[in-house]
């Protein structure tokens, strides 16, 4: 028979304790929150009590509307090389619109729509495949902004527009494509919010397992669950 099983969490701070582990690897897990603000995480959907909305599973609004796939990629390419991953879908978003196969008119590739100089200096062999696209365009926007030393608006019209234009004129060229880009994945990038601080060591809040009388099994920060 198949296991049927609840987790529901609460708090500032929500972690999942490794007694929970096995329980995951038998059935697809969605989260959802709870009317009465309780982030629960469940395979019974149907059965998930009271009304309920569906969690984005990122640390911002745009990564919902890339595929999980992507959105996985995108996060874990970005941690590699030490860049902002919300500022890597913005610059994704913007390029392309999470589109694996566009191309521009001046022929630029792909997710991150790398030229093709641009994506063999970074190793890029087939610009539409999603991880060699964004590992390249990654890497050129991380060392844009080592090159402008952390600018990230000249970094983002280096991107658009070369870097030797800005780096020669020391500024975001006056040309209406190149303001307009980095004005619009600003736009974009602002609305993400800042990474969540992590508690560790002492830090880290006691997790408090319980079991209801229907047999539903809850972990929580905030003591039983009621």
């Amino acid at each position: 028979m198949q296991k049927r099983f609840l987790i529901s969490l609460s708090g500032t701070l929500i972690l999942l304790v490794a007694m929970a582990a096995p329980l995951w690897a038998e059935d697809k897990i969605q989260a959802f929150v709870h009317a009465n603000g309780r982030v629960v995480f469940t395979n019974l959907v149907d059965n998930t009590p009271g009304p309920v909305s569906p969690v984005i599973p990122s640390s911002d609004l745009l990564a919902s509307e890339m595929p999980p796939f992507l959105r996985v990629l995108v996060d874990s390419v970005s941690q590699t090389h030490g860049v902002d991953p919300a500022l890597v879908r913005a610059v994704m978003k913007t390029e392309s619109n999470f589109n694996r196969f566009a191309v521009s008119a001046k022929g630029a590739m792909g997710l991150m729509q790398l030229i093709p100089a641009t994506g063999r200096r970074y190793g890029v062999r087939d610009f539409f495949d999603p991880q060699q696209n964004v590992d390249g365009g990654v890497r050129y926007l991380k060392f844009l902004l080592e090159k402008f030393k952390g600018n990230i608006d000249l970094s983002l019209a280096a991107y658009n527009a070369g870097e030797n234009l800005v780096q020669r004129l020391g500024r975001i060229p006056a040309i209406p494509e190149t303001t307009n880009y980095v004005r619009k994945v600003r736009a974009i990038y602002r609305k993400s919010p800042p990474p969540q601080p992590v508690m560790i060591a002492d830090d880290t809040p006691r997790i408090f397992r319980s079991t209801d009388r229907a047999g539903i099994v809850h972990f929580s920060n905030l003591g039983p669950a009621n």
